[in-house]
């Protein structure tokens, strides 16, 4: 029997396995045979098929904003990796604990929770993801002591203040990287007639993309379609524009943090200003992020260090304690 860390991911879905560490890191993407339904590929094969396909091929993503979009799609997603790791097998039922954002429904929850007892689970734990990437990130969640996380991911952004081990208040917010890269499509495409596909917007985002305005803003070529002439086009954007896209995403999140803070028992709120804020999820690696919010909220901020691996290190480490 083993045991199994899940971070079921909107843009990636990451799995760890007890005594051998993360084994899969890829995108939650797979494609499919129109007509038999059968999965072609998953992960990053499958991801620079995305906006590539032909009529007879479907790239799904099957999670939508942290939660189970398409319960199918998910289920050979896992299959396909616990497949290709020999995690499945007829004898071989695995222990598996999965990480979900925070407030959402026991519909969503079971939706989960039957997904991995169909491939192959003998037993399910959920745990709350902030909780978890707090654990990752290496703060002592044990003591009575306030801590407070923000984890960005693809689909949602978690905050949330811990004390004693678990959460005394959080909040989920369906704004987050994802919504960052389409956000940028947008406004290539109103203000500089110009459509681009994800996976550019995705490059634009992790290149030049800022939370604030920068004095020097960086620059970096696009290609895309013109919308005028429809013709391919390359022209050059820079990070100032970015930013005014992400504006929007950006203030929200920060009001976000904001709301929980005002919840926070006062004991609490103090141990915060002490110890800071900590960032996690792919979408913390925003540049000046933690600038913006240190200017807003007069806390001290930080990134973790392993921020795209805070959730599923968390996992390995709550694995030695299950059984």
């Amino acid at each position: 029997m083993r045991k199994v860390g899940i971070d079921l991911g909107t843009t990636n879905l990451l799995i760890c396995v007890d005594n051998e560490g993360v084994i899969v890191d890829e995108p939650s993407v797979l494609t499919i045979d129109a007509q038999t339904k059968k999965c072609i590929a998953a992960g990053k094969e499958a991801k620079e098929m995305l906006g590539r396909t032909p009529g007879s091929m479907i790239s799904i993503r099957p999670l939508k904003d942290g939660v189970i979009a398409d319960f199918d799609a998910t289920e050979m997603l896992l299959n396909y990796f616990f497949k290709q790791c020999n995690l499945q097998g007829m004898f071989r039922k695995n222990i598996i604990l999965i990480c979900h954002p925070t407030n959402i429904t026991t519909v969503e929850k079971n939706a989960i929770r039957d997904c991995a007892y169909r491939a192959g689970a003998k037993r399910v734990y959920l745990e709350e993801e902030p909780k978890v990437a707090a654990v990752g990130a290496g703060l002592d969640i044990g003591k009575a002591c306030g801590s407070m996380v923000l984890d960005i991911g693809g689909g949602t952004s978690d905050i949330a203040v811990l004390s004693l081990g678990d959460i005394v208040c959080s909040t989920s917010l369906k704004v987050a990287g994802n919504r960052f890269t389409q956000l940028i499509i947008d406004y290539l495409r109103k203000y500089r007639k110009l459509a681009i596909g994800e996976q550019m917007a995705e490059e634009v985002k992790i290149r030049i993309g800022s939370a604030l305005p920068l004095d020097e803003p960086l620059t970096m070529k696009v290609s895309g379609l013109a919308l005028d002439s429809g013709l391919p086009v390359t022209i050059e954007v820079n990070s100032n524009e970015v930013e005014s896209a992400l504006r929007s995403a950006v203030d929200e999140i920060v009001r976000a943090v904001r709301t929980v803070l005002e919840i926070t028992p006062p004991e609490l709120a103090a141990d915060i200003i002490q110890r800071g804020i900590v960032m996690t999820g792919g979408g913390s690696l925003l540049q000046n992020f933690d600038e913006r919010l240190r200017s807003e909220l007069q806390i001290p901020v930080y990134i973790a260090e392993n921020a795209l691996h805070c959730v599923v290190d968390g996992c390995s480490i709550m694995l030695e304690q299950l059984h």
